[in-house]
């Protein structure tokens, strides 16, 4: 049978070890083709930008002793997903994986994660995708941090993976969102769980003087959990310290009963 293709990538830059560490656990599956960000993309969700520079530059990494092949590509991840597959692949990949992550993806402010953002550009091509994140302290969310753990979330991106490789999307699915605890081992439960209506990073005001001097909206997590649903993605990564499975689709229609878009338009 002929080896299945995986493309990979990220939005926090090619040399980021959560990468590494999903490019280690998927090679058991099939070959596994890394195009990933040049530079650090986190929060970029689906953009494509046309200021970026579209350059691609092949390195040769050598990762746990192994030699790969790896892309760096000059714009967003999800221009990283379009290069892998209009330019990169010889043919369209089996699957899309983008992660591992650093810092949990969940709840309404997935649409700016570039994470989520690449799976959904590999979604509008009919391609099964999976964005995977793990749950960091914010001091982590833009680093290299060899502190992190990775093992476990890698575990279940494969263990996921296996399955779209093996089943394709669940019905009605165009994606799939995992986010894993940061205290997770390869024994933690999976939960299929939906979207918090909440929200969960909250902007905060930029720290300057002068609107003339640059200035940058930051963000802190706070979310509510005593109200919450327990299906939710953020319960269940907070609450329940288990492993949220989100399915996701690209139809964002609201599904608003007949009757009540006829009353608002009488």
């Amino acid at each position: 049978m002929q080896k299945r293709q995986i493309l990979l990538t990220n939005d926090d830059g090619i040399r980021s070890p959560g990468l590494w560490a999903a490019a280690e656990a998927l090679s058991a599956l099939g070959y596994v083709t890394v195009a990933a960000p040049r530079e650090q993309s986190s929060g970029t969700g689906r953009s494509l930008p046309i200021s970026s520079d579209g350059i691609i530059e092949k390195e040769i990494l050598t990762i746990n002793g192994q030699e790969w092949p790896v892309y760096a590509v000059g714009g967003t991840p999800a221009q990283a997903v379009l290069h892998g597959i209009l330019e990169i692949m010889p043919a369209k990949p089996d699957l899309v994986v983008s992660g591992i992550n650093y810092g949990e993806n969940v709840a309404t402010g997935i649409t700016v994660s570039g994470t989520v953002g690449a799976a959904m550009e590999a979604a509008s091509h009919f391609i099964p995708a999976l964005a995977v994140s793990l749950e960091t302290g914010k001091e982590n969310h833009l680093s290299y941090s060899q502190d992190v753990d990775f093992s476990a979330a890698a575990h279940f991106t494969a263990q996921v993976a296996a399955r779209l490789l093996e089943h394709g999307l669940p019905p009605g699915a165009d994606l799939l969102k995992l986010d894993v605890p940061s205290d997770a081992t390869t024994a933690t439960p999976l939960v299929w769980t939906r979207l918090s209506r909440q929200r969960y990073f909250h902007p905060t005001k930029p720290e300057r003087s002068d609107w003339s001097q640059r200035g940058y909206v930051g963000y802190e997590v706070r979310f509510d959990i005593s109200g919450e649903p327990h299906d939710t993605d953020a319960y269940i990564m907070l609450g329940k310290r288990q492993v949220s499975l989100t399915p996701l689709s690209l139809d964002f229609t609201a599904r608003v009963p007949p009757e009540a878009l006829a009353k608002f338009l009488s």
